[in-house]
């Protein structure tokens, strides 16, 4: 069975093809910069194996219909991996927001977009070009079965208590106003591998997962299932991120309108694009981060302490949630890649049970790793995130 994986974004579309027989990766690859002058699609066929071809074309991508089209030319024409479009058998769309409705992968029906469509106002920069996706890739892909993985699913376990905002109540009701949490595809996957690696079953373990990225968020799972997560009803709560603020006091708002002169335009601009990491020391990737640190810069040494301690924070906060933890994982470009931000977000927690190996932790992570040391009573784990095997293997659940 041929999977592809569609992750429509508002200028880009990630995809990989994987054969769900043995759930290698055929091809996986990118078209960028949709919309303007110069697009780009890049693709790799059969990555890691000794027939590995890398194929790079560029022209004007005028939107994702075209990029689909682009996308479709490179798998049948570029190599063998298939022969036409009838050698797909689904197609598994990451859908960024389902709001309440959706607690489970969805086969895709005109009654189930209306409700996505219904929910553009939790997520008005992500929704639309999701749903432009599934249009194109209904299209182009007319036999394959269309199903939907909502990145916010997964947390929808989270008890009320914790996903009510102290709000009046009505904007719940009216207005849909919770937390909502997101990167769920993620979590769930590496809590998955974490509780086969440990050896225990999913439904009796807890763990505290965190996905550090350019955007960042934290899970805590109980028994196999989110109770609480860091994102709130938008992905800006919670975690400090690349260009995202994380928790701020919100009369800052209203500081801002009256002395600053801004407009809530200006600050939502400022808290998404222009915060974190960037607004603290002018840099959003922690390898920039790292090198300016050693040359000097006392910024990007703020930067990393914050954030580390904003990370050391919601773990204790987690644990205070989750009673007993097995295990904590990391995930994710910063969470697989970076010992030092491993290291500092854990500095201080011996007495909770939780104990770096410091020299194996002084590794990239390319495959699970556990990095506690042996004395340490909650076992650490570099995980690698897989969300388009997961999404994957979500689609071929509902098939089957």
């Amino acid at each position: 069975m041929k999977i592809l994986v569609i992750n429509s974004g508002s200028s880009s579309i990630k995809f990989q093809l994987l054969d769900m027989n043995d759930e290698s990766i055929l091809a996986t690859g990118l078209v960028e910069r949709i919309g303007e002058p110069q697009g780009v699609l890049k693709c790799v066929f059969t990555p890691g194996a000794d027939d590995e071809k890398e194929v790079e074309e560029k022209r004007i991508v005028t939107d994702h219909r075209a990029g689909m089209h682009m996308i479709v030319e490179c798998l049948g024409s570029d190599s063998d991996v298939i022969s036409d479009y009838t050698d797909i058998a689904a197609v598994g769309h990451r859908v960024v927001h389902g709001g309440e409705d959706f607690q489970q992968p969805t086969i895709i029906t005109d009654e189930m977009m209306e409700v996505v469509k219904k929910n553009i106002p939790l997520a008005p920069l992500h929704n639309p070009a999701n749903i432009d996706g599934i249009r194109v890739a209904q299209e182009l892909f007319p036999t394959a079965s269309q199903v939907a993985v909502f990145d916010t699913a997964f947390h929808q376990t989270i008890p009320a208590y914790a996903y009510h905002y102290a709000l009046p109540y009505n904007l719940y009701e009216q207005q849909h106003i919770r937390r909502y949490g997101f990167h769920g595809t993620s979590h769930k996957f590496v809590a998955s591998e974490c509780a086969r690696l440990i050896g225990k079953p999913l439904n009796k373990i807890n763990l505290i997962t965190i996905h550090l990225g350019n955007g960042c968020s934290m899970a805590a799972i109980k028994n196999g299932e989110s109770v609480d997560t860091t994102l709130g009803m938008t992905p800006l709560e919670g975690l400090v991120m690349g260009t995202r603020s994380g928790d701020v006091d919100p009369a800052i708002h209203a500081f801002l309108v009256r002395n600053c002169n801004m407009s809530i335009g200006d600050i939502d601009n400022l808290l998404n694009k222009e915060s974190g990491l960037k607004g603290l020391c002018g840099l959003n990737d922690m390898r920039d981060i790292h090198a300016a640190i050693e040359a000097g810069d006392k910024r990007a040494e703020l930067a990393l302490e914050v954030q580390t301690y904003r990370n050391r924070k919601y773990i204790g906060a987690f644990m205070a949630v989750l009673g007993r933890v097995d295990g904590i994982v990391f995930t994710a470009g910063i969470g697989e890649n970076d010992p030092i931000v491993r290291q500092k977000s854990l500095e201080g927690l011996g007495c909770f049970g939780i104990e770096l190996d410091p020299v194996v932790n002084n590794q990239r992570v390319k495959e699970p790793v556990r990095l506690s040391a042996e004395k340490s009573k909650v076992q650490i784990w570099g995980i690698p995130t897989n969300e388009e095997l997961a999404i994957a293997r979500e689609v071929k659940s509902v098939l089957e």
